[in-house]
């Protein structure tokens, strides 16, 4: 558990149940820093004939409940992203020959990214959204599978590869949100926490010293 700088005096704390690094530089692009970081340990398995949005939503929903349990008061920001093709959910790369795998599928072929996103209130209110995003990726040469593997980059990432690195060099065309394939749809996830008494416009005028 990572404690870190307030989200704004005076409001409820906020928690991120996610480590990943990625997530907290999406919030910080809106101005907020997560008064703790405390992931989730859940079962990620898929349920036999789940689809890829409802699995990302009910992983969100998951790990925000068991965060929420161990934070009251707080307000609790939990997500789940997923690739797939189809109705296919692709694993998180964990070794080269998985990413391999997934790299070879999505060569020359649309695919979807999908978030699910949940945010408890201090009220125990529960607020979610799941948010699409389409991705196509150029024909991949064996030389641009085999350097992208050798840059590493795929380790841990859904569907493995990552946007934000030297996988931006296969897309030919996104449509949607281009931070729900980072890992959190940042527009989305400002309205829910705006509901749930955390205002990421509020937080920018703080931090610029603006009147709020």
């Amino acid at each position: 558990m990572i404690s870190d700088v307030a989200a704004g005096p005076g409001g409820p704390k906020l928690v991120l149940a996610s480590s990943s690094p990625r997530r907290r530089d999406l919030l910080a692009l809106i101005g907020l820093k997560p008064d703790v970081v405390d992931p989730a340990d859940i079962d990620e398995s898929v349920r036999k004939g789940e689809l890829p949005a409802p699995h990302a939503l009910r992983l969100a929903r998951g790990k925000a409940a068991v965060v929420a349990a161990r934070h009251p008061g707080a307000v609790i920001l939990a997500a789940d992203t997923v690739v797939a093709c189809g109705r296919r959910i692709l694993p998180k790369a964990e070794d080269a020959a998985t990413a391999r795998m997934c790299l070879e599928l999505l060569s020359g072929r649309r695919h979807r990214v999908h978030t699910g996103v949940c945010v408890i209130g201090p009220d125990g209110r529960e607020r979610t959204r799941t948010v699409q995003t389409a991705v196509v990726f150029k024909r991949l040469s064996e030389q641009e599978i085999q350097a992208y593997l050798a840059s590493g980059e795929w380790n841990g990432k859904a569907g493995g590869y990552g946007i934000q690195g030297l996988a931006a060099l296969f897309v030919r065309e996104l449509i949607g949100s281009h931070p729900n394939v980072v890992g959190l749809p940042v527009h989305e996830v400002g309205g829910l926490l705006r509901a749930a008494g955390i205002d990421p416009l509020a937080a920018l005028l703080r931090n610029a010293g603006a009147p709020s």
